[in-house]
């Protein structure tokens, strides 16, 4: 699990709707997206009991999970947020119980941190949605423990860490991304987004940012850290009204200013973290000289020219990319950074975009690959032409 540095905004500026509500709705036929749910569940659990129960995870145990971590040592910790730390861990992948460290499954526990600003409600808040909630492009969240004070969440390992560490983190272990990997990464967190704003789920995920996107070994991404997430607005309505929380500079302005809150919300996110991918600059970063602190500020007069938008693209993808590619990229980040949130696509539409630039990627890395492969052959020839090989090596005449 990636670590979340980010400041993260609490403010009233408006009732909290009372309870969790949770729409269980079964999806025939589809292995790759669902709620995983029974008719018999009730529709709407809004107690800590309906929730754990209705929830299909495992309960650990917490000498368990405290083994598995070898008891919370200082070097398991993978990241730290406003829950509390995320510890590595090994379980046996049949009892669950804990393993060695190197055998087994490998696992990322994550513990409420009692003097954290996020609490219970959140916790249980995570447990809701991913106790429900499967998609190749969301974390599994594996089992909780609730016992006595202790309050954990159990995740699959993500080996790749959080795509915020391999854009901001100057290390040999996180490599910086190429221009494919990042397209990829955009296009898998754009996936969940999709399944999350569909009609199967309807959630609003509320706190989109780079290090709540996690990657596995192949470079997948999955979206984590769904304590902040609501049910999206029912019953007609346009927006759920609800207290500001979420990061400064991802949040949408209007959901700043209002508190209202749509799966716009959400696309807004993207485009900064979309922007971030393609610059290789944090959303805020008070480091930049004057003027260029806040990259969706800095970067907006550059974004619409093919000519100017290589002016703000990330030095370390020089020669990975076309000006066209970088230009269609760049005019989907501003579109989804829409003041107006009806001017903004929906993650559909962006889902969309992402999988035609990916696709002329690749058609235009194999025309890349067709000339080189023609031009290496014409310089062959022509090399054979003006220097013909002799029948016998002159070493040996």
């Amino acid at each position: 699990m990636g670590s979340c540095c980010s400041v993260r905004i609490r403010a009233d500026h408006s009732p909290r709707r009372d309870g969790l509500s949770s729409r269980f709705v079964s999806v025939d036929g589809k292995d790759t997206s669902s709620r995983r749910s029974s008719s018999s569940m009730p529709l709407t659990p809004r107690n800590e009991g309906e929730i754990l129960d209705s929830s299909n995870l495992k309960s650990f145990g917490f000498n368990d999970l405290r083994i598995a971590t070898r008891n919370f040592r200082p070097d398991s910790v993978l990241g730290e947020g406003g829950f509390g730390c995320v510890f590595k861990g090994w379980i046996d992948e049949h009892t669950f119980k804990a393993a060695k460290p190197g055998t087994g499954t490998v696992i990322a526990v994550k513990r409420l941190n009692q003097e954290g600003f996020q609490g219970h409600k959140e916790w249980l808040t995570e447990i809701n949605y991913l106790g429900q909630l499967y998609h190749p492009n969301l974390v599994k969240l594996l089992g909780y423990c609730l016992e006595d004070e202790h309050r954990l969440l159990v995740y699959e390992f993500m080996p790749r860490g959080s795509l915020e560490n391999h854009l901001f983190r100057r290390t040999s272990y996180f490599q910086p991304l190429s221009w494919n990997l990042r397209m990829k990464v955009a296009l898998g967190a754009a996936k969940g987004l999709a399944y999350l704003h569909s009609p199967e789920a309807k959630v609003i995920y509320r706190d989109f940012k780079s290090s709540n996107i996690l990657l596995d070994t192949n470079y997948n991404a999955k979206l984590s850290d769904f304590g902040l997430a609501k049910d999206g607005p029912m019953d007609g309505k346009s927006h759920v009204s609800t207290r500001v929380m979420g990061t400064y500079g991802y949040a949408a302005p209007e959901y700043m200013a209002t508190g209202h809150l749509t799966a716009r919300s959400d696309v807004y996110s993207f485009g900064v973290v979309l922007l971030e991918m393609l610059t290789g600059r944090r959303v805020l970063d008070k480091n930049r000289p004057h003027g260029e602190q806040n990259l969706i500020e800095w970067a907006r007069p550059y974004l619409a020219s093919k000519r100017r938008v290589l002016r703000v693209m990330d030095a370390r993808l020089e020669g990975q990319y076309s000006p066209s590619g970088a230009l269609r990229a760049a005019t989907l980040a501003i579109k989804c950074l829409a003041l107006e949130p009806k001017h903004r696509p929906t993650m559909d539409d962006v889902v969309k975009a992402l999988e035609q630039l990916q696709e002329m990627g690749s058609v235009k890395t194999e025309e890349a690959q067709k000339h080189r492969r023609a031009r290496d052959e014409d310089s062959s020839s022509r090399k054979m032409a003006s220097y013909p090989r002799p029948s016998v090596s002159p070493i040996l005449a």
